[in-house]
């Protein structure tokens, strides 16, 4: 099933079991925003976990927003406990690449970063981003309260009639609650902030180039 063509999510009986613990550390802080990156995380803080392609490229995309105190990579909404990138990659584990940003709403929405994940990506490709292909590269959205969610399908749908009116298919982004079933795993040390240790690296993050009408609508 897994070395067919077309990728396959695994059922939970069919993956990797994983760990009780990981098997690495986390740095401490982030490189560029000097925050640290793991929580407890300063009161009026709020959290947002996204799933766009490859999490090199979409962690940049975030920590470059104004209003965002910290952004990790991780592994989520898959089945395996404490997976390592290899096991991601193999597509027995589940999870999507994600990026967990915490921001500070009082400067920056969640509607906001929501535009954000629209606009950097592809959301209508099923199992891959571009030339990555594989299930860890689905569009997701994992939400952290009722109003997230709420929003969350509410841009889903504002995106899909901009989308749909300029020829793409259909969003295959999945958007669920990031709860105990659905736990953020932050990635191994050396992808963390990727792009600000290797300028130069991959970064396969592209979007559609149609611009996402959050808050047209609101203001309208």
């Amino acid at each position: 099933m897994f070395l067919s063509r077309t990728p396959v999510l695994p059922t939970p009986e069919q993956a990797l079991r994983g760990r009780p613990e990981p098997e690495f550390s986390v740095p401490e802080r982030h490189t560029v925003l000097g925050n640290p990156l793991l929580g407890p995380y300063p009161e009026g803080l709020e959290v947002a976990d996204f799933g766009l392609g490859c999490f090199w490229g979409a962690e940049r995309k975030f920590w470059q927003t104004d209003g965002v105190w910290t952004t990790l990579v991780g592994y989520q909404g898959g089945y395996t406990r404490n997976p390592a990138y290899e096991e991601v990659c193999s597509g027995l584990t589940g999870h999507t690449e994600a990026v967990r940003v915490v921001f500070d709403p009082s400067k920056v929405s969640y509607e906001s970063l929501l535009k954000l994940f629209w606009e950097s990506h592809d959301p209508t490709q099923g199992f891959r981003q571009g030339n990555d292909v594989g299930t860890q590269y689905r569009s997701a959205i994992y939400t952290h309260s009722p109003a997230q969610a709420a929003a969350a399908e509410s841009s889903r749908e504002a995106y899909q009639k901009v989308l749909t009116g300029s020829g793409y298919g259909t969003i295959s982004t999945e958007i669920l609650p990031a709860d105990e079933s659905r736990p953020f795993y932050a990635a191994e040390a050396y992808h963390q902030q990727y792009l600000d240790k290797n300028p130069a690296g991959y970064c396969g993050i592209g979007g559609t180039g149609v611009s996402c009408p959050i808050g047209v609508a609101k203001a309208q």
